[in-house]
Order: C-alpha cells, then structure tokens, then sequence
C-alpha cells in the first residue's frame, strides 16, 4: 500500500476505526486499512474505497458488502464510511453501539461490534477518560 495513500486514509479517521471509533492508541492490535469493497469484488486500493479498521472489525468484516439487520431480520448493506454519515446510522449508549438504521445494525451484528468483550474493553477505556 502506498504510504502516502495510507497516512491521508489516518488522518481523515482521526486514528480512529471507522466503523466502531476505536483509537488505535487504545487497540491491542494496529489498525489496518479497510477496503470498503473489497478487491475480490472488484474494489479498488484507493482514498474512496479505503477505511481506517482496527483489527476486531477487520477480522469480522472481511470482503462482505450486508449483513442481517437483527431487528427486521431483512438483509441490509453494511456502513460504507465515504458514503455514509457515522451519526445517522450509530450512537454510542455509554460502551454499546446502538444501531440507528438497518445499516446499523447490520454492521453491528456482522463485525461483532457488540460482543462481550469488546464493550468491556470499550467500558474499561471509558472508565479511564476515553471517549467514541
């Protein structure tokens, strides 16, 4: 990946995963960037197809484009962070991400956002100042 590519896709998620708004000075892993489509579908390796990801959301999103919405149990796409407004779609209630739209929570469920141990980790972070 083309550094240069790389630090302008850092700077504008703030060091932050784009779909969770994990710090990555907070993560146990390195963020990775994210190909919103992946090659295999025919995204591309550029600013408009790429996200910042930590790792978690990374290893649980892999090449897929929709989840189930849990609510309406209907097939929805999942968050494309160049297209879509983070604060439409998600808030955070203390440490759990809140699904505002099938989108959200499609993308919650599929990339595991919700899982036990990634709200402790979230409550921990809070607990010591940290916010998302």
């Amino acid at each position: 990946m083309d550094r240069v590519l790389e630090q302008i896709i850092r700077r504008r998620a703030l060091d932050r995963c784009e779909y969770c708004r994990m710090p990555e000075a907070a993560s146990d892993l390195k963020h990775v960037l994210d190909h919103v489509i992946a090659r295999q579908h025919g995204g591309r390796a550029q600013a408009t197809n790429l996200a910042l990801c930590c790792g978690r959301c990374n290893q649980f999103k892999g090449p897929n484009l929709a989840g189930i919405d849990p609510q309406t149990h209907q097939m929805s796409r999942l968050f494309h962070p160049r297209r879509d407004v983070w604060t439409e779609h998600f808030r955070y209630e203390e440490a759990v991400l809140i699904g505002l739209t099938p989108v959200g929570r499609a993308t919650i469920a599929t990339l595991g956002i919700n899982l036990p141990i990634r709200v402790a980790v979230r409550q921990a972070l809070i607990d010591t100042g940290n916010s998302f």
